[in-house]
């Protein structure tokens, strides 16, 4: 997995790290027990301080995304073949989808562009479940 950083975007470094995380599980490029650079490394590799990585780590531990312990360091806990979503995950991805979509009617995208954009991201995350063996 390549992270790559947009030093001058608005959102946080820690905040891109961990989205192009979440985004390589959900495109099958990070799977179960695949293991994570230690924060060290990872701010090493990216050029940034590992305080920055840390914050990342926590939050996708967090969300359960990965699991974290002295002896194997980062790990992935689920992806997307994990089966059913733990109890509560559905309601807080609802909270923070009704945030995005408020913001999308916010700025006058209607209906039919949202539903549009949200296929094309969807059929995307899913067309790797096609291709897979």
């Amino acid at each position: 997995m390549r992270i790559t950083l947009a030093v001058d975007s608005e959102i946080p470094i820690y905040q891109q790290i961990r989205d192009q995380i979440v985004t390589a599980i959900a495109t099958g490029e990070l799977t179960a027990e695949t293991p994570l650079p230690s924060t060290r490394q990872l701010g090493a590799d990216l050029a940034v301080n590992f305080h920055t990585v840390n914050k990342a780590y926590d939050l996708l531990r967090h969300e359960g995304f990965i699991r974290v312990n002295r002896k194997s360091g980062a790990v992935i806990r689920r992806d997307r073949t994990s089966g059913p979503p733990e109890p509560g995950v559905a309601d807080a991805w609802q909270e923070r989808l009704t945030i995005m979509l408020a913001e999308a009617v916010a700025h006058g995208l209607d209906r039919d562009e949202v539903l549009a954009r949200t296929d094309r991201m969807l059929a995307a995350f899913t067309a790797a479940e096609r291709t897979e063996p």
